[in-house]
């Protein structure tokens, strides 16, 4: 059965691709993703459906730019886009490396100036249990006279 002249396989892609950019309007609005990551998230999908729901329109576009098949469009944009996001992975992991160091760094400043007391094992501050001396239980086998 044929729903909008789209075959089963069109239609199961069409309908994860819708979800996938619900999702990346609900992570934007969440504050879990960047705006522009998802406009351009958002502008991937859009362009994957457009593919997957009129086939001809990419075989068009690809005569059009010189490049002979639509699905080779579609292999070509995919490496560009693969690429993209994987140079922006290694910026945000050099960025996230980066802070780490920072923040290791400062912590150990504070640590050689005596500044962060439970840094060196110390009992925890406010904690009665922690700062008495551990005392004897009595022993129930040998009960004192």
């Amino acid at each position: 059965m044929s729903l909008f002249g789209l075959s089963g396989f069109q239609q199961i892609t069409l309908l994860a691709i819708a979800l996938a950019l619900c999702a990346t309007v609900v992570a934007i609005f969440r504050g879990r993703a960047r705006p522009g990551e998802g406009l351009l998230l958002g502008l991937v999908l859009a362009s994957a459906g457009a593919a997957i729901a009129w086939p001809e329109a990419t075989s068009r576009i690809a005569h059009a730019l010189g490049i002979g098949r639509g699905a080779d469009l579609v292999l070509y944009s995919t490496v560009v886009v693969m690429g993209v996001g994987f140079w922006m992975v290694y910026i945000r992991l050099r960025q996230l490396r980066r802070e780490i160091t920072l923040l290791v760094r400062h912590l150990a400043l504070l640590v050689a100036q005596g500044q962060m007391r439970n840094a060196g094992g110390e009992p925890e501050h406010g904690n009665p249990t922690a700062d008495a001396p551990p005392t004897e239980e009595p022993d129930s086998e040998h009960p004192s006279p």
